[in-house]
């Protein structure tokens, strides 16, 4: 009897045991607010305010989807737009922003940090 597919027979090496990694569980809230940091870096004030009109555009949008009623990164990205625009609004005029400057931001990478060492022993 010919044996056509798996080619090589039984000449495969065993696979190699996977090793289970710990991840970081997803949160889609912080994702949505550094995709809005990320997006926001060296905008003025004009800009982060049309930013922000725009994702009040698609936040109306998604209201309407039954499917997206349950989504929470839409809400935070407006959430965090809406605070960036507060934040410039209160600066100096011409200020941009910069994430790794303000203090929120070092908070969040901060706690980060505490959150990983202590699941690390």
């Amino acid at each position: 009897m010919t044996r056509m597919w798996p080619p090589g027979g039984g000449t495969r090496r065993p696979l190699a045991p996977r090793v289970a990694v710990l991840r970081e569980p997803v949160d889609p809230a912080r994702i949505g607010r550094r995709v809005v940091r990320r997006r926001a870096k060296g905008m003025d004030a004009g800009a982060v305010a049309a930013a922000l009109e725009d994702a009040r555009f698609d936040a109306r949008q998604s209201s309407r989807h039954e499917d997206l009623a349950d989504d929470v990164r839409g809400p935070a990205e407006l959430a965090e737009w809406e605070r960036l625009d507060q934040l410039l609004a209160d600066a100096v005029p011409g200020t941009v922003y910069d994430p790794d400057a303000e203090d929120v931001v070092r908070a969040e990478l901060a706690a980060d940090a505490a959150a990983r060492r202590h699941l690390q022993g």
